[in-house]
């Protein structure tokens, strides 16, 4: 492992809630910030941004689209946002009481997000047109989704303690139960080694399954960490943020993990991304970004 820095640079208030976070079409970093009910954008020159949502809107998970604009979950008006690079707005109303979640771009073309109080997956198409797919486990909580190496979308069931798998083609969704009791899924994403690697906020492990169904489980040197997102790198592994033990952790292909303390104490890391130039930054709750370089 590259010995790394770490920095961490002011982008809100503290209490704005920087929440998710991801590398935009634009060259820029792109931020919801879930307690101001907006969306920050940070240049690479360091300009920063701001345009209000709405209030009680709770922006949570954004992620570039296949339109060129950056969409996001709304998680307290039932919408899923769109926002080009130069700031224009707009919404996708979606069924009350979906709760949206995770938001990630799928392999069809479309968005796909988790309806976490809704125990549905949804699908939203650049033109608006949404439908959605019941999952098959009671108030199991669908969190977070990924595009995933087969061509299927994947997604964490937190409550019920599994990964999902929905066919974008017919919709049939497949249950994965993990061996861990009360591991709590949260973050998911798709490795370039083929596998799914996902992150057990309850558990204090970080996880994958590979194409054949087998899943291994990877325990934190700190079981308390609290693991929140998870995001691959580009050498096979992964870099996922530890909220409660205030570090950004990193697993490589054969599990070995390595942990990052933060400058700031609680600092309340959530969303994460991994940059072009291999480099990493995440979210701080508390009003900041944070930025690993090599």
């Amino acid at each position: 492992m590259t010995e790394r820095t770490i920095r961490e640079i002011s982008v809100s208030d503290a209490d704005a809630g920087p929440y998710g976070v991801t590398a935009g079409p634009d060259g820029a970093l792109w931020l919801t910030l879930v307690h101001a009910g907006a969306i920050a954008r940070v240049g690479a020159d360091g300009e920063r941004r701001t345009w209000p949502v709405g209030d009680g809107s709770r922006p949570l998970i954004i992620t570039p689209g296949p339109d060129g604009a950056l969409w996001y979950t709304r998680s307290g008006d039932d919408r899923i946002g769109r926002i080009t690079p130069g700031g224009e707005q707009s919404a996708v109303v979606l069924p009350e009481g979906t709760g949206p979640g995770g938001i990630a771009a799928g392999p069809d073309g479309a968005l796909w997000y988790a309806g976490m109080t809704s125990d549905t997956i949804g699908r939203v198409t650049t033109d608006g047109t949404v439908t959605w797919f019941p999952v098959p486990v009671e108030a199991g909580m669908p969190s977070m989704v990924t595009a995933g190496p087969d061509g299927g979308v994947w997604f964490t069931l937190n409550r019920a303690n599994a990964l999902g798998r929905i066919d974008p083609d017919d919709g049939r969704v497949v249950v994965h139960p993990l061996p861990t009791p009360d591991a709590a899924p949260v973050g998911v994403t798709a490795g370039v080694d083929g596998a799914v690697w996902f992150v057990e906020i309850g558990a204090g492990q970080v996880g994958r399954i590979t194409p054949d169904g087998r899943i291994d489980e990877y325990p934190l040197p700190d079981r308390t960490a609290r693991p929140h997102a998870i995001v691959a790198d580009p050498a096979g592994g992964c870099w996922f943020t530890e909220w409660a033990g205030n570090r950004i952790g990193h697993v490589d292909g054969s599990g070995v993990i390595v942990a990052y303390d933060l400058p700031t104490p609680s600092s309340e890391p959530h969303g994460i991304t991994v940059t072009p130039d291999d480099t990493v930054w995440a979210a701080l709750e508390t009003g900041a970004l944070a930025h690993l370089t090599p």
